[in-house]
């Protein structure tokens, strides 16, 4: 099947942009993280500060998306057409791009973004006063998710460095070049390829971190009680058990054809659109949503606390017009009072029956309730003995 320069340009010019859209997506994250962040350490909202903890991790998770989407654009053969940026470079320079982007993306941009996903998930379920999401947390993750994926690095550098050299040993002969090959020359450009090898490597990377994202998310949603969080869980397992298998399946495939061919672009875009779904994914449901709902929890605290201030208030209004009722029906009714006798002021002592609060009663000889109607009596809080005060005003 004869390569079509159109299509090999469209399929260049929609990766473009669908990368850009993916960058000004993580930047707008970013900012949002800072913004978060901000507002956190401003106004001192501790709780919310645990939420906030893993913002180094989760910009982390960003720049990582960041850098595999411009390997995505490097790799395109558009750059390297006649008259473009890269057809200044010479074959051999064109080849080691192509070497270096494998090694970038395949070797450490892909596996360190969903390690670091994997660490992110796995931290919600870790206790809150075990020290999670804290800047000795986050420097922690950093070096672990460094770590792991160094087998990963290590391997996939020896497929391109010295697998070449493996394939030319007598014994190895035999050995497909599309097992190794990591470019293809068409002419005076070089088309870059992907080796089976290096496919393979990241399908057993693939395989064992699907693997561990199922039994992750099980006992997440053990634990999970809202259905939208729940929904989130399942789309990131999902995604990540879906989008990262089919990236393998596509690179596997695209050894079927050679690179000057349309079936190798098409199987190619599709390997990067499955990654690129699966990342757009995690950078929702890791960055954004958990941002989002912080920020909603700090407006419904703030609404919450303005809620009290208005209760309070309304209390403090209520207390006002029931004691001014009290002094309107006492001052206002002298044949009342008469035949009510005095008014007494009493207090009790505290002690395991009473409650510390002065008693505020209206007492008569002959009767022993307060009329139906009447206001509910006061009180506040009691003196000390040596402080207690009886007060009787006169008889009028």
């Amino acid at each position: 099947m004869p390569l079509t320069r159109s299509v090999v340009d469209a399929l260049g010019v929609v990766t473009i942009c669908l990368v850009a859209l993916l960058i000004l997506l993580g930047l707008f994250c970013i900012l949002y993280s800072f913004y978060f962040r901000t507002r956190v350490r401003s106004q001192g909202y501790i709780q919310l500060g645990y939420f906030s903890g893993p913002w180094i991790i989760r910009i982390t998770f960003i720049l990582f998306a960041i850098w595999w989407g411009f390997g995505e654009i490097v790799r395109l053969h558009l750059l390297r057409s006649e008259g473009r940026l890269l057809n200044a470079l010479s074959l051999k320079w064109q080849e080691t791009v192509c070497k270096c982007y494998i090694v970038s993306n395949l070797g450490f941009a892909e596996p360190c973004l969903f390690l670091t996903l994997v660490f992110l998930l796995r931290a919600s379920l870790q206790k809150t006063h075990s020290g999670t999401w804290t800047q000795k947390w986050n420097r922690k993750t950093a070096g672990c998710v460094l770590l792991y994926c160094l087998p990963v690095f290590v391997l996939q550098l020896i497929v391109i460095l010295i697998g070449p050299q493996f394939s030319n040993h007598k014994n190895m002969h035999k050995l497909p070049h599309y097992f190794i090959r990591t470019a293809a020359d068409h002419g005076d450009v070089a088309l870059c390829t992907y080796p089976l090898m290096s496919t393979i490597l990241l399908g057993l990377f693939a395989t064992a971190l699907t693997s561990y994202m199922f039994w992750l998310g099980r006992r997440i949603l053990h634990f999970v009680i809202n259905k939208g969080l729940q929904k989130r869980v399942y789309a990131l397992i999902f995604s990540v058990s879906s989008f990262l298998p089919l990236r393998v399946l596509f690179l596997g495939l695209s050894v079927l054809s050679g690179p000057d061919t349309i079936l190798f672009e098409v199987f190619a875009f599709s390997a990067f659109l499955s990654f690129l779904c699966c990342a757009g994914v995690g950078i929702c449901m890791l960055v954004y949503w958990p941002v989002a709902d912080s920020l909603a929890l700090r407006n419904l605290q703030k609404d919450r606390e303005a809620r009290r201030s208005s209760e309070e208030h309304n209390d403090t209004a209520s207390l006002i017009a029931n004691q001014s009722a009290l002094e309107e029906s006492m001052e206002g009714s002298p044949t009342a009072s008469t035949k009510r006798g005095s008014i007494s002021f009493r207090a009790m002592e505290r002690d395991e029956t009473s409650g510390a609060f002065v008693e505020l009663s209206l007492f008569s000889p002959s009767q022993h309730s307060s009329p139906p109607g009447s206001p509910r009596l006061l009180g506040w809080p009691m003196l000390p003995p040596t402080q207690q005060v009886h007060m009787v005003p006169e008889h009028r």
